[in-house]
């Protein structure tokens, strides 16, 4: 006589198994968005003001009045 009912601890093991890949999954989707956020190249790259140089007058730093 052949078993057809699945033992009853299938049914556990199929649910840790699922919960275990959905943290994994979670995971590397983590892992990505970082990597992704990190590579972005910045908009703006400006040279580093030298501090013997005047202030420039384009209106970047308020007027003191």
């Amino acid at each position: 006589m052949t078993r057809t009912v699945p033992p009853p601890y299938v049914g556990g093991m199929l649910s840790t198994l699922l919960i275990v890949g959905g943290v994994l999954v979670g995971l590397f989707v983590l892992l990505a968005v970082i990597v992704g956020l990190s590579a972005r190249p910045q908009t703006v790259v400006r040279p580093h003001p030298d501090a013997w140089s005047p202030a420039p007058s384009t209106g970047e730093f308020p007027a003191v009045r």
